[in-house]
């Protein structure tokens, strides 16, 4: 049994980190994306609940709105084409604090799911198939990651 495990072990390791990371930056866009989407949906409605529900400090709710949803169409299909990866997951990364601290605090599962998969982005960077690697590569004469 104890061979089996290690075996098993042993593939599960062998899966390569642009593997992991292409499936991070998909759950990335499908999370904002959809939320992006429905806010434009009925854009009237957002806005409705940037002024009664959401009321973030310090920016006007209409500005907020467009923020968020600038953010979360534009900044997952960067995460999903591997450009500009580390900046966009740290903006979703912002903005998740901001919403779990002003908006809605009991949403932490949700959110530490979230921050779970761009961490590993931020930390580790969106993997081999990626916009940024080539960028790495071709323009900056980066070597390609170890592991990746």
């Amino acid at each position: 049994m104890t061979r089996y495990l290690l075996r098993l072990r042993k593939l599960l390791e062998a899966i390569p980190y642009s593997v992991i990371a292409l499936v991070a930056r998909l759950a990335t866009f499908v999370v904002f994306w959809r939320s992006g989407q429905i806010k434009l949906a009925d854009w009237s409605a957002t806005l409705s609940l940037f002024q009664t529900e959401y009321r973030v400090p310090l920016i006007p709710s209409d500005v907020a709105a467009h923020l968020a949803a600038s953010l979360e169409l534009g900044g997952s299909v960067l995460v999903l084409f591997g450009l500009l990866t580390r900046l966009s997951a740290l903006a979703f990364i912002g903005m998740i604090a901001v919403i779990q601290f002003f908006v809605y605090p009991s949403a932490w599962p949700d959110h530490v799911q979230w921050l779970g998969f761009l961490l590993l982005l931020v930390a580790r960077g969106p993997g081999r198939v990626s916009i940024d690697a080539l960028i790495d590569r071709y323009w900056l004469g980066s070597p390609p990651q170890a592991g990746s």
